[in-house]
């Protein structure tokens, strides 16, 4: 049976879309404005926490999130009501920022301590990494710790963050928790899978090997995979809760 569009994901549809479209027009702007940088990055700005949810980087992108949306959110907005989905997508989608973030963080955060201890500043590793030059006469220990930095800073320091991938994942949680003998399947694997067993191998196998060894499973190596584990863990702990507490029969509607 298909799955009825209901009217939240259906405007959730049409935004990510309009974004698209816009992307696709103004192009690097767009990424500018609206992904997602790490904090201490010039480009950041408070709103990316929220609009890089609407943000997407190819049409592949956006038509595999947004099939996922249509698929799982709209039985989880059938079963939760319009605001109780609308608080598991936004909380989903900010869990999975914070997940991101905190894993640039500790990714930078020990080339930095090792630069910062040879007396320069975070403006002027920032400065000599994105330009490739130095404005001051450096040592050997500078030198190399400056070389390790490069690529650490450009997968993590650098970055952009764009796409409904992390909101999608706690969705996709919700409805495990909801319906956990509902049976699914992967494309490249179609067998059967109950969805309690379904959706924690897909989140550990497809998401935290490829975090840790930094080498996808499948797809390319530049997917937020931190995202993906933040956005499913909160997912599935505020529907654990709610279901544990029965707060379904009480829809915020």
């Amino acid at each position: 049976m298909m799955n009825r569009l209901t009217e939240t994901v259906k405007h959730l549809l049409i935004v990510n879309v309009l974004f698209f479209i816009a992307t696709s027009l103004y192009g690097d702007q767009m990424y500018e404005w609206f992904s997602l940088y790490y904090p201490k990055n010039e480009y950041f700005q408070p709103w990316q926490i929220v609009t890089h949810m609407f943000m997407h980087g190819g049409f592949a992108h956006i038509a595999l999130n947004m099939f996922g949306l249509w698929m799982f959110g709209s039985p989880v907005e059938q079963y939760l009501g319009r605001n109780r989905f609308l608080f598991i997508y936004f909380s989903a989608g900010l869990g999975a920022a914070l997940f991101q973030i905190g894993f640039h963080y500790f990714n930078i955060l020990p080339i930095e301590t090792d630069l910062l201890s040879t007396g320069l500043t975070s403006d002027q590793i920032v400065q000599m990494i994105s330009t490739n030059r130095s404005a001051i006469e450096l040592t050997e220990q500078q030198i190399g710790l400056l070389g390790q930095a490069y690529s650490i800073y450009g997968e993590h320091f650098f970055s952009q963050m764009v796409g409904a991938s992390g909101c999608l994942f706690g969705v996709l949680a919700a409805f495990g928790v909801m319906n956990p003998n509902a049976e699914l399947m992967l494309i490249f694997l179609p067998i059967p899978i109950k969805a309690k067993y379904f959706i924690p191998g897909v989140i550990i196998l497809l998401n935290v090997v490829p975090a840790i060894t930094g080498r996808a499973i499948f797809g390319p190596d530049n997917i937020a995979y931190m995202a993906h584990i933040g956005g499913a863990i909160v997912g599935f702990i505020i529907m654990w809760y709610w279901k544990k507490n029965s707060f379904n029969k009480n829809r915020w509607n």
